[in-house]
């Protein structure tokens, strides 16, 4: 199993965006980075200089948001995405998606997805998927 350190994911977003921008071949998880990259402006500055982005605290007391955190909540959900996994997602994303499109629905789908993760810790207990599921779906018939 993979398990990038931070700076790894850092420098993975960074590099991304010099291929994209230098026009280079892009691997598919890179050219998935890069979209998503191009859809947040606010981000390209600090993606410029790997070694700036490397050494950068994000801490919650920073109140600066961390733009590798989000783009990483991304990817994750482009991938849960493209498997349905956990099952029943993609059918929730897609009706989100007709309602609100593609970058807000993931937006949205980031709020919940962040609150299963944080339920699930403060809960010492595994993630819930069918309420992670169940988030998104509400969120697509308001």
């Amino acid at each position: 199993m993979f398990t990038p350190s931070s700076h790894d994911v850092r420098r993975f977003f960074c590099e991304a965006l010099r291929k994209q921008r230098n026009g280079e071949i892009l691997s598919p998880m890179d050219a998935i980075a890069a979209d998503w990259i191009v859809q947040h402006p606010e981000y390209h500055a600090e993606l410029e200089d790997v070694e700036a982005a490397i050494a950068r605290d994000y801490s919650v007391e920073g109140g600066k948001p961390n733009p590798f955190l989000h783009l990483s909540m991304h990817l994750s959900i482009a991938e849960q995405v493209s498997i349905d996994q956990p099952r029943g997602i993609k059918a929730a994303h897609d009706l989100l998606v007709s309602r609100i499109g593609e970058h807000e629905a993931h937006h949205q789908i980031m709020e919940c997805l962040g609150e299963m993760i944080w339920t699930s810790q403060r809960n010492g207990l595994p993630p819930d998927t069918e309420a992670y599921i169940e988030c998104v779906r509400q969120r697509a018939t308001r």
